[in-house]
């Protein structure tokens, strides 16, 4: 049984873009990330740490860190979801758990937005789980709202967002519109 939407009954990204304020363009995206390039070499002082993107969403800005911290990393990936393709969140499902160990490892975990926090929090708890002495969490955006649940948090975040449905530099629309590279949010 597939659980992905019939592509009759997805809607139009182009008909987004129309409903859609630009919040953040590339330029100033690009700026920011560079920043928090810098700040995140700070922390680590040297260390090796593993760079732990959170897919698909963290792709294309986890890339782009990545060059921007100078201190050597290991890199893995996971693939954990509650989305998968709609706009609201519901179960957690694991795709892919690391394969690296982080046992008495410094991770840096990588992903496209804080929202709520659950898919995050997640796991985080989970490489603490397998070991990990420390997990800093690097977000490209956090949005503005009361929602969040108890106990994550950005350690390093670029952009803080309104309350609205994103999309755009890695965030998706219907699995539309990750390679936009601007953030756009859809108008209320």
């Amino acid at each position: 049984m597939s659980t992905s939407t019939p592509t009759s009954a997805i809607p139009s990204l182009a008909d987004a873009l129309v409903r859609s304020d630009i919040l953040f363009e590339r330029e100033e995206l690009d700026t920011l990330i560079a920043d928090m390039g810098r700040r995140i070499d700070a922390a680590l002082d040297g260390e090796r740490a593993v760079f732990l993107t959170v897919m698909n969403g963290a792709l294309m800005f986890g890339g782009q860190l990545a060059l921007t911290i100078r201190t050597d990393l290991e890199f893995d990936y996971v693939h954990a979801t509650r989305y998968r393709g709609a706009t609201s969140g519901s179960d957690l499902h694991w795709l892919r758990e690391p394969v690296v160990s982080l046992q008495g490892r410094t991770v840096l975990l990588v992903d496209d937005i804080l929202d709520e926090g659950h898919t995050l929090k997640a796991v985080r708890d989970d490489c603490l789980h397998r070991g990990a002495k420390r997990v800093l969490v690097a977000t490209l955006c956090c949005k503005r709202h009361d929602r969040r649940v108890e106990g994550i948090d950005s350690d390093f975040n670029g952009v803080e967002l309104p309350d609205r449905y994103v999309f755009g530099y890695g965030m998706d629309y219907y699995e539309q519109g990750r390679n936009l590279p601007a953030i756009y949010a859809l108008q209320e």
